[in-house]
């Protein structure tokens, strides 16, 4: 394998990686298992990554960086509302 293939096989892995999360937690409308903290520091850390690849024109890098983003960022309110209707009621 060469490192385009290593990157690309790489890139789509981590894209798809937190959706599955994503899907369980909207079907079961339950977030209290999940660490408010995880969802929250990868979201950080792939807009990073995805600023990264913007500063040095990585159109690969910023792909691979978007739908790991969106799924984090998702899961992160997911686990707010969730916590927050768990507390009330």
């Amino acid at each position: 394998m060469n490192p385009t293939t290593i990157g690309f096989v790489a890139g789509a892995l981590t894209s798809v990686a937190a959706i599955p999360q994503v899907v369980k937690t909207m079907r079961s409308r339950q977030a209290h298992d999940i660490s408010i903290w995880q969802p929250l520091l990868l979201a950080f850390g792939v807009a990073l990554w995805m600023v990264y690849g913007i500063l040095i024109g990585d159109t690969p890098l910023i792909l691979a960086n978007i739908t790991p983003l969106v799924c984090n960022v998702v899961l992160t309110v997911l686990k707010i509302r969730y916590d927050k209707t768990d507390r009330c009621g």
